[in-house]
């Protein structure tokens, strides 16, 4: 699937109010999703410059179609911290390989700092989680290839 596709799609998606659609040609699915919460146009699923969060987020993903992947869930709702502290680096970035159990996030609620780790070892293949936004129980935060 070529380039010009693959954003005629994201832009139907940013403009409709399908939430998630996977296009599959040849040997390459692709699969666009608005995060819960987004509704208005796309926008990249990269971090923005600035520390204001974005009101929508499509993400795109080329994979091949026999590749399974793990999403990340939120287990409860609070404010995602994606670093061990302000000012550290981040536990993960996309492409990273992690092992079974290792960190990937902390959810803060109501003071309770909740470790969400990896179900398998396996490498990143998406992240949707915004460091310091709030997330709801079953948001998707990673997936892991």
């Amino acid at each position: 699937m070529d380039l010009s596709k693959i954003k005629t799609l994201i832009d139907f998606v940013g403009h409709s109010n399908i939430t998630e659609l996977t296009v599959t040609e040849k040997d390459t699915t692709v699969r666009i999703f608005r995060m819960r919460g987004s509704s208005h146009g796309a926008s990249s699923s990269h971090a923005p410059a600035n520390d204001a969060p974005p009101t929508t987020s499509t993400s795109t993903e080329i994979f091949p179609p026999d590749t399974v992947s793990i999403p990340v869930h939120a287990p409860i709702f609070g404010v995602l911290h994606a670093a061990p502290a302000p000012g550290e680096n981040a536990f993960i970035k996309l492409g990273d390989a992690v092992e079974a159990g290792q960190t990937l996030f902390i959810i803060e609620a109501m003071k309770v700092f909740n470790t969400i780790v990896a179900p398998r070892a396996g490498r990143i293949l998406h992240i949707t989680a915004i460091d310091g936004s709030e997330v709801e129980t079953g948001d998707m935060l990673a997936e892991i290839v």
